[in-house]
């Protein structure tokens, strides 16, 4: 298996960066805008985000919420072993807000529109938005594309694109795998 570096810690840390400024400059004041992160790691994702528009750009009223799609998914019946559900904690009503989905690679677009059906059990949203970090731009299977994007990125359907973060594998760095 060959593995090569797509984005460092440094990179990852200026991108990070990008977006938050990007999504003061459409939501203002986040007064009515949520943050959704998607499970398992769109919420490393988030969390960060979360702590850079909080310390370094002073707005503290935000609202982060984590939603778990794995009963959502198309193919949660298809896989051999078992899933294992991660919570949700959203304590709060989408109805009428604007809410911002956090992931960390949108791939084929399943999980997004899982997560697309898990959000109507919370309110009906005036807009939905998408941030990721990686965008796999030609492994759509279904016409999803991010509002925001952190990098794009073409790999072919054998590579996999892995992001690690430091709260979970102990160190910032985005990995094209070849097996």
């Amino acid at each position: 298996m060959s593995k090569k570096t797509l984005l460092n810690s440094k990179e990852i840390e200026i991108i990070l960066h990008r977006l938050a400024c990007q999504l003061i400059e459409n939501h203002n004041n986040f007064e009515n805008t949520v943050l959704i992160g998607l499970q398992p790691r769109g919420i490393y994702l988030a969390e960060r985000l979360i702590t850079i528009l909080k310390e370094e750009y002073a707005i503290n009223n935000l609202k982060l919420g984590k939603l778990d799609i794995t009963f959502y998914r198309d193919d949660f019946r298809r896989r051999d072993e078992p899933l294992s559900a991660n919570s949700t904690d959203i304590n709060f009503i989408v109805e009428d807000k604007n809410v911002v989905f956090i992931d960390d690679v949108l791939y084929s677009g399943r999980s997004i529109r899982a997560a697309l059906t898990a959000l109507q059990s919370y309110g009906r949203p005036s807009n939905v938005e998408l941030l990721v970090l990686i965008d796999r731009r030609f492994s759509r299977h279904l016409p999803i594309q991010p509002t925001y994007k952190g990098r794009q990125v073409d790999v072919i359907n054998e590579e996999r694109v892995t992001v690690h973060w430091k709260e979970n594998e102990g160190e910032d760095a985005v990995y094209i795998l070849n097996d």
